[in-house]
């Protein structure tokens, strides 16, 4: 995937009931749009993130890893590392983080759109930017065993009611509460 298909997935995603999304991908749309840079981890001010919401083969529970850094529970992603094919980003992200081999697009497309803040951090000589966060979902294959990465002090399965009870920032909180809408159980693929 490249610049201008990353574009047009993006502005033909249906977005049906999430208002508070339609701002955040014209923002991504614009930023596509102005030809700056943002693949990259030193793209400022804003650069193209991928995500992995990773649910169990049956649909029924949620792995999410609690974050050594940010200290709270998260979904995978990271950094594109100049890559615009975000799916691929996504996969590449939650492998590297989970330990999950074969993990499995339910969908083509993503589910969720989120920009959020980054703050500085002199020491590494960045300056406070924005993490355009590109959602999919992914199934793990049934009897999947996870391995916690170095950026991760745990790893752990929760159903939509235990996930929902934990302190979950607005962007996850609204990427589970899809995932549920979703429903589907067991995981069939969608393409």
């Amino acid at each position: 995937m490249n610049r201008l298909e990353l574009r047009a997935l993006l502005a033909a995603l249906d977005l049906p009931g999430e208002a508070d999304e339609a701002p955040l991908r014209r923002r991504m749309l614009e930023l596509l749009d102005s030809g700056q840079p943002c693949f990259e981890r030193g793209d400022f001010p804003a650069h193209f993130t991928g995500s992995a919401l990773v649910v169990s083969a049956d649909g029924r529970r949620v792995l999410l890893h609690h974050h050594r850094k940010l200290d709270r529970w998260m979904q995978f992603g990271g950094h594109c590392e100049g890559d615009a094919g975000i799916l691929a980003v996504a996969q590449r992200e939650a492998l590297e983080e989970c330990g999950i081999e074969g993990l499995i697009p339910v969908r083509a497309v993503p589910i969720d759109l989120d920009i959020h803040p980054i703050p500085a951090r002199p020491a590494l000589g960045e300056p406070a930017h924005f993490h355009y966060d590109v959602r999919f979902l992914f199934a793990a294959p049934a009897g999947a065993r996870y391995a916690c990465s170095e950026e991760s002090v745990a790893l752990q399965w929760f159903t939509p009611e235990e996930a929902l009870a934990l302190p979950l920032g607005g962007g996850l909180l609204r990427l589970t509460h899809k995932w549920q809408k979703i429903g589907i159980s067991p995981i069939l693929p969608v393409w």
